[in-house]
């Protein structure tokens, strides 16, 4: 990087959107995947202790239940590891939680904890990029078992109904392989070619970013699938078209960059895309120009991976932990903001203020501007699911079966609306909350609406005052490194380029990284845009980091045949 590049000016201060953050989105195309899930994962646990007669454990078998909406974007071979860390952690996450409760009834003891919990969860799951749900249902889960009444001998048994529960989502989250081994695999190409498709119809940063990020996770799907299968080697041949349509029209993300080919039919790609979702056989069209180099170069890269050791992962982790981390101002928020909500919510009148803090916790994104999107959507979506509680609260209590029916219900419903935006979901997470409780015992309507909508109040002002308090001033040099990364991976792709006869592993590899790097790169120029506090960005060190990089994709693109030559100099 120059350092007589001109650095943006921008202000510390932003508006905040008040309307965008609650629009409606598009529903995800798999939001029936983890929805299904989660009820099947509860309906076994919960009608085996109505069995019994022991619904008041059901709060233990929810930790391992929730566990099943994790992993529903992974590849099977990664989601059974994924799954397995996820009820591990739910598991340690209750056992701090039960044994803190049964050695103090202090409330403000107990609220130290929850915000100490908190801040972990929500680093860990960052740093392990889990995924969506994310740490608010690990938040959710162990700061309620906080406030259970709970004996010290009554832990491990408690703890066991967790793991079994946990066992169960496992095996549903997993199951899935026997009927459809390549399904994640198949979804994640459907998305690549029509990120390509919408890229080719309207060419233009937005998309192409979209379609880069599409297409570099497809490849990391494939890549972490296991060993290949015909129906793999299939969609890595579309994922290759996706790429070879991406790279040919390379030319719209710059004025300077190179002519190239005629980009692929947008209604061909789209067409491959459904059929790909779909039940039926993968479709194989014609291999693309330098289809055979390009999964030459991915089988390179697969026997790469499998040489890296699981230790190399952990020291990953371990630094991603480490002091400089940019996680660790995120972490510093939640922990203030979840301990402030915790207290005041007591100061308040509330006796178990776990709400406040798992509605402090929720909040905290990338950044102040998404932490303040989140703020809103929660609050308006606690507020209204009181008052559907409210409605069905009469009905729930007219016996065991129909308050099951119930929490299932909401749990499905939770899951299928809460991807068109996080406030709709919110409308039936918040009922399901409360009628878990019903388990151990009925309580007044009216404590129970009140306690909540007063710990949603503080709990998201307090929560959105620390985030903007606690600066995260790491997040432009998280940005600035993502900058000298891509100009690494791309000098590199340009030294292969450069090479007289480079191989088609060596060209794939560094095509592949700075994908990666220019994914990153995006990441964090997002983030820190996001920011309060901020120094200047070099926004247009990204702009023309992102642009050269673009350029150089096509390149390789063209060196290896996916697309036709060039017709100008400067390709890189």
């Amino acid at each position: 990087m120059s350092d007589t590049t001109t650095r943006s000016r921008q202000p510390s201060v932003r508006r905040l959107p008040l309307v965008a953050p609650l629009r409606l989105a598009r529903p995800s195309d798999m939001w029936f995947k983890p929805a299904l899930s989660v009820v099947v994962a509860t309906a076994v646990p919960d009608l085996l202790l109505f069995a019994i007669d022991r619904l008041d454990l059901v709060m233990y078998t929810m930790a391992g239940s929730l566990c099943a909406l994790y992993g529903h974007n992974l590849p099977y071979a990664r989601r059974a590891r994924a799954v397995a860390g996820v009820v591990v952690s739910m598991v340690i996450g209750m056992a701090i939680s039960l044994v803190a409760a049964s050695l103090t009834g202090s409330t403000a003891v107990l609220i130290a904890v929850g915000a100490l919990l908190a801040a972990g969860q929500k680093m860990l799951c960052d740093a392990t990029r889990i995924g969506p749900p994310g740490p608010v249902i690990f938040t959710f889960i162990t700061s309620a078992a906080l406030f259970a009444p709970q004996h010290l001998g009554q832990v491990p048994g408690h703890l066991a109904l967790t793991l079994a529960a946990g066992v169960i989502s496992w095996l549903v989250t997993v199951g899935p392989a026997v009927i459809r081994r390549e399904g994640p695999e198949r979804r994640a190409t459907a998305r690549a070619l029509d990120a390509a498709a919408a890229y080719v119809t309207a060419p233009g940063h937005r998309t192409r970013r979209g379609a880069v990020a599409a297409v570099h996770a497809a490849w990391q799907a494939l890549l972490s699938a296991g060993r290949p299968t015909p129906v793999r080697r299939a969609l890595e041949r579309l994922v290759v078209h996706a790429e070879a349509a991406l790279a040919g029209g390379a030319h719209d993300a710059s004025p300077i960059a190179p002519a190239a080919a005629p980009a692929s039919d947008p209604k061909r790609l789209r067409a491959w895309a459904r059929q790909t979702r779909a039940r039926g056989p993968v479709p194989t069209p014609p291999p693309a120009p330098g289809t055979s180099d390009e999964l030459f170069g991915i089988d390179a890269e697969r026997a790469a991976r499998r040489t890296r050791s699981r230790r190399d992962a952990r020291r990953a982790l371990l630094r991603s932990l480490a002091p400089g981390s940019p996680l660790l101002p995120i972490g510093a928020r939640v922990l203030i903001g979840c301990a402030l909500a915790g207290y005041v919510s007591q100061a308040a009148g509330v006796g178990r203020p776990y709400w406040a803090i798992v509605t402090a916790a929720s909040l905290y994104q990338a950044n102040v501007t998404l932490s303040w999107n989140r703020a809103l959507q929660r609050t308006l979506g606690n507020l209204l699911g009181v008052l559907v509680f409210a409605a069905v609260l009469p009905v729930s209590r007219t016996g065991p079966l129909a308050l099951i029916g119930f929490c299932l219900f909401f749990g499905f419903a939770a899951e299928a609306l809460i991807t068109r935006n996080y406030w709709l979901g919110s409308i039936a997470v918040t009922p399901m909350a409360l009628l878990v409780l019903e388990f151990g015992g009925t309580h007044p309507a009216g404590e129970l609406i009140g306690d909540r909508v007063l710990d949603t109040v503080i709990g998201a002002g307090v929560g959105i005052l620390a985030a903007m308090l606690v600066t995260n001033r790491r997040a432009a040099g998280r940005l600035e490194k993502a900058l000298a990364a891509t100009d690494r991976a791309r000098a590199h792709a340009v030294h292969a380029l450069a090479a007289p006869q480079p191989t088609p592993a060596a060209l794939d590899a560094a095509r592949r990284r700075l994908t990666g790097s220019l994914v990153e790169l995006r990441e964090a120029d997002d983030t820190a845009a996001g920011e309060w506090w901020q120094r200047a960005l070099p926004q247009e060190q990204v702009l023309a980091a992102e642009q050269a990089g673009h350029r150089t994709l096509a390149a390789t693109a063209t060196r290896q045949g996916l697309i036709a030559p060039a017709q100008e100099n400067g390709a890189v």
